[in-house]
């Protein structure tokens, strides 16, 4: 596979900036949510630059280099579950855009984010509620988690597509200024 000096050096500034969240979320532990999900971004960013082959090789490379990394291997986890949510959802996106008719439509793209998300987390809250809280927990506490999930994803996504359509574009015409 052929890539130029200039992507090469694009995915390399932006897998040193994503180590660089993930290792910051241990250290800022206010902010650690912010920061990981910040690192997550710079995995669309590299599959709407350069593809989803790349993309894929670059979120198997920012996990690895966050485990040998990063200082809390917890938070490198819920990066990498943010991260595989992002190339998820950008490899429905390509799909869907191939196939002309009722496949396409917003509400349709949705309905995937939130099975996505869904077989992602369902999934690790109930399989992992001792690391999670400690304990096991209620019923109606779970109910509340699942539910907080929900609108956690909202806004997660909604964070994701301001950064794809408004922060990122002026980032990229100074960047890509030469």
């Amino acid at each position: 596979m052929h890539v130029n000096a200039r992507k090469m050096a694009f995915g390399g500034l932006m897998l040193a900036l994503c180590v660089l969240f993930m290792a910051l979320g241990s250290v800022f532990e206010s902010s650690t949510l912010f920061l990981l999900a910040c690192a997550s971004f710079f995995e669309g960013i590299v599959i709407r630059e350069m593809g989803m082959k790349t993309g894929l090789a670059f979120y198997l490379a920012a996990v690895i280099l966050g485990f040998l990394l990063a200082p809390n291997k917890f938070y490198v986890i819920s990066f990498a579950g943010m991260a595989l949510y992002i190339l998820a959802v950008e490899g429905v996106w390509r799909l869907l855009a191939r196939r002309p008719g009722r496949w396409q439509g917003r509400g349709v793209f949705w309905c995937f984010k939130y099975l996505i998300f869904n077989a992602m987390y369902i999934p690790a809250v109930l399989l992992f509620q001792e690391i999670l809280f400690s304990r096991r927990i209620s019923a109606l506490l779970l109910a509340g988690v699942l539910l907080a999930g929900q609108a956690a994803l909202w806004i997660y996504d909604h964070a994701y597509e301001y950064v794809q359509a408004r922060i990122w574009p002026g980032i990229r015409g100074r960047m890509f200024r030469m």
